[in-house]
């Protein structure tokens, strides 16, 4: 017996997104602060993510690398004004 959740009667697809809500949640938050340590961890949770089927692992994926992205080119644009 499967302990895995199924949707639709799709075998192998976890309705389950939490993995994918906590990379999109910490790639939003690498854009304003600590893209060192939230960007990376973004990334790294979307791609388990991925692994897992999670239906959003391509938007947490995207918004993880973007969140790293331009969180470091926001932290250069401020760190040059001062």
């Amino acid at each position: 017996m499967s302990s895995e959740i199924t949707s639709g009667g799709t075998s192998g697809q976890s309705s389950s997104t939490t993995f994918s809500i906590l990379a999109i949640i910490f790639g939003g938050i690498s854009f304003l602060f600590f893209p060192i340590l939230f960007g990376p961890a973004s990334i790294i949770l979307a791609v388990i993510a991925k692994t897992k089927n999670e239906k959003l692992a391509n938007v947490a994926l995207a918004v993880g690398i973007l969140g790293t992205v331009f969180g470091f080119i926001l932290g250069a644009i401020v760190w040059s004004m001062f």
